[in-house]
């Protein structure tokens, strides 16, 4: 499996408006190669590092197939959307939640990546959309986009070829993975079993063993 990435995007925080909240969802094309380390693209910030940022969230990949259901759902925002408009790093053709899996390694340019977990839709997308629920829109139709760590730095750039080099997981896609975490009761073995994933963010392997167990403890088998 390879793909070519088409455009590549980095940004500094500002004021998302019109509440005015610190936000680095508005990033810009770049021309030419930039390095790619442990926690994301040089040039790149993120305003909220509670939520944003860190080596399991280096570096955000949004199908550019995405935008088209976004202009279907609104169409007043349909001039607007495409490549780059929310917030993602690096946006490609033909490469859905579908595709790839969690704990995937790809060959990025001169990197090497790594699938970390999905992206969780907030708030922000409302703004940048200026759309109220649009970020409810996007956790339901599973159209999210994803995170990669970083196992190699190095430099890339739009053009790049981004191929599969591993699958430690091929039954763990991540739509499947997004629809078995959001169910309203989903099954505590299988939360388990994703949970052991190789690959799968620390964080997100601690909640679902909590949220198993605690499905457990109410009854759940």
């Amino acid at each position: 499996m390879k793909t070519n990435v088409d455009q590549v995007f980095t940004g500094r925080v500002g004021m998302l408006l019109p509440s005015g909240e610190a936000s680095g969802i508005v990033k810009s094309a770049v021309a030419g190669r930039l390095m790619l380390g442990a926690t994301g693209l040089e040039g790149d910030e993120q305003a909220d590092l509670r939520h944003h940022g860190g080596v399991d969230k280096a570096l955000h990949h949004y199908p550019v197939e995405h935008y088209a259901v976004l202009a279907a759902e609104w169409p007043q925002c349909a001039d607007k959307v495409g490549a780059g408009f929310l917030g993602e790093n690096i946006s490609t053709h033909g490469l859905t939640e579908h595709d790839l899996c969690i704990g995937d390694v790809l060959a990025l340019g001169a990197a090497r990546v790594q699938v970390s977990q999905t992206r969780s839709p907030c708030w922000k997308i409302d703004l940048r959309l200026k759309v109220e629920g649009a970020s409810r829109f996007v956790e339901a139709a599973g159209i999210t986009g994803w995170y990669y760590r970083v196992l190699q730095a190095g430099e890339i750039g739009a053009g790049d070829t981004l191929e599969l080099l591993e699958r430690p997981n091929p039954w763990l896609t991540l739509a499947h993975y997004w629809d078995s975490v959001t169910a309203h009761r989903p099954d505590p073995e299988l939360l388990r079993r994703i949970a052991a994933a190789p690959g799968l963010a620390a964080d997100k392997a601690k909640r679902w063993v909590e949220r198993a167990d605690w499905l457990v403890s109410n009854g759940e088998k």
